[in-house]
């Protein structure tokens, strides 16, 4: 029995990303959640912190005011059995089996972490797709978002441009670190269809690896949680002796 009906397939064939709401139940969320918090506040490594980054709003250093607030708790799946369980889960598989057209599984080198965006410190990520930073035999894999508690734009939410993982860009539309030029004249008009996805606790976003996504700081007073992973096909292999192939 299939997972997602024609519709949802349909959507994100077009689109590049869907949101099934409320996935996954409360109770799980929140036993993730209370995971989540209790390792954030014991800086449990290993950890990706924004000051690594040094995107905009972030300190400059570890070593400067706010430099140990932590973007991402890294290799989730190894961070509890909480976290284990629902990147195994049958039906988030069952889902990802469908849309990308075969056995799928998860590529722990890239995302497997808990996102964290804090309410101080917290920074902007411009418009990019994450598979050019990655690399695999083909670029067909999905993200999987799950949301530990509300998202919107204020407290630092994902913006989406639907339809961009089906189109090619020059390498002048990009800035050095690869990101979307957002003054370049042919990508203004296509930031300027950007969407805003909304997500509530249990709900998952699955987005392609080449859709262009971005995020703002958190402008509200609570840290907001995710839960990232992402998965390709067995098939889809990554490149030997790449970042990719690191923990796969």
């Amino acid at each position: 029995m299939s997972v997602l009906s024609p519709a949802q397939s349909q959507q994100f064939a077009a689109q590049g990303f869907l949101v099934l709401p409320a996935f996954v139940a409360r109770e799980r969320t929140e036993r993730m959640l209370a995971l989540a918090k209790d390792q954030v506040a014991a800086d449990q490594g290993p950890a990706e912190y924004e000051a690594d980054l040094r995107y905009p709003g972030a300190p400059e250093s570890r070593a400067a005011e706010g430099g140990r607030t932590i973007r991402r708790l890294l290799q989730a799946h190894a961070r509890g059995e909480s976290f284990a369980q629902w990147f195994s889960e049958d039906r988030l598989l069952g889902a990802l089996s469908e849309l990308l057209g075969g056995p799928v599984k998860q590529a722990r080198s890239h995302h497997n972490c808990v996102m964290t965006k804090q309410p101080r410190y917290s920074s902007e990520t411009g418009w990019h797709q994450d598979i050019r930073y990655w690399s695999f035999t083909q670029p067909e894999l999905i993200s999987v978002w799950l949301a530990l508690g509300s998202e919107t734009p204020r407290n630092g939410g994902l913006l989406v441009i639907p339809g961009t993982h089906r189109m090619d860009f020059a390498p002048e539309r990009y800035d050095e670190r690869l990101f979307l030029r957002p003054e370049h004249p042919e990508n203004v008009p296509l930031i300027a269809c950007a969407e805003n996805v909304a997500l509530e606790p249990g709900d998952v976003l699955l987005f392609h690896a080449r859709l262009f996504h971005a995020a703002s700081r958190n402008h509200t007073q609570d840290t907001k949680y995710s839960v990232v992973a992402t998965y390709r096909t067995l098939d889809n292999a990554p490149v030997p002796g790449s970042r990719s192939a690191a923990q796969d």
